[in-house]
């Protein structure tokens, strides 16, 4: 149950983050500073903090709430988070000014960016379903910090590549199908 967590964790989470505000705001804040160690090191340490608190209140969740309705809570969560990947993020909420260099303007940046964000919530959803705050933090991490270091280094290359609408349709789809194989208790 462990490597399950840590895998549907990070893949749910990896592909949530596409074309996500956040990655947004890496691509930003890498063109801005061009300095990716310091960038990566505020997106970790913000990840951890935002997705370990997310993944505890998940874990402890599920302990309170009947396997049952838990299920079917989880399953609709899942399945609106599918349906909320396709509207997409705007631009504007990152054009603020940095005081701070590229470390901590990052670290804040992110922290905050993740309050009540899809792959933050998803993170609780997750150590609901799992009741291991530890495996799914390390995975929704590993999730974040890739697809947020592909944009961070590759940048405006890779979106161009592959186009935000495929993104966020496989990454809709993965979570309404995770939602219902919830429900119906794959």
């Amino acid at each position: 149950m462990g490597l399950q967590a840590v895998f549907n964790s990070f893949l749910l989470v990896f592909i949530s983050e596409m074309g996500d505000k956040t990655q947004l705001l890496a691509l930003v804040l890498s063109v801005r500073f061009r300095k990716p160690l310091p960038i990566m090191l505020g997106i970790f340490v913000a990840t951890i903090l935002n997705h370990t608190l997310a993944s505890y209140i998940g874990s402890l969740l599920s302990n309170q709430i009947a396997p049952q309705l838990l299920s079917w809570i989880l399953g609709v969560v899942f399945i609106i988070f599918g349906l909320w990947i396709l509207i997409p993020d705007k631009e504007e909420e990152f054009k603020k000014e940095a005081k701070w260099g590229a470390f901590l303007t990052t670290t804040v940046a992110f922290f905050f960016a993740e309050m009540g964000d899809k792959t933050q919530l998803a993170t609780l959803a997750l150590g609901a379903k799992y009741a291991s705050a530890t495996m799914v933090t390390i995975g929704s991490t590993l999730g974040m910090l890739v697809a947020d270091g592909l944009a961070v280094y590759f940048g405006q290359k890779f979106n161009n590549k592959i186009p935000l609408k495929i993104i966020r349709l496989i990454a809709s789809i993965l979570f309404i199908l995770f939602g219902i194989s919830i429900i119906i208790g794959f």
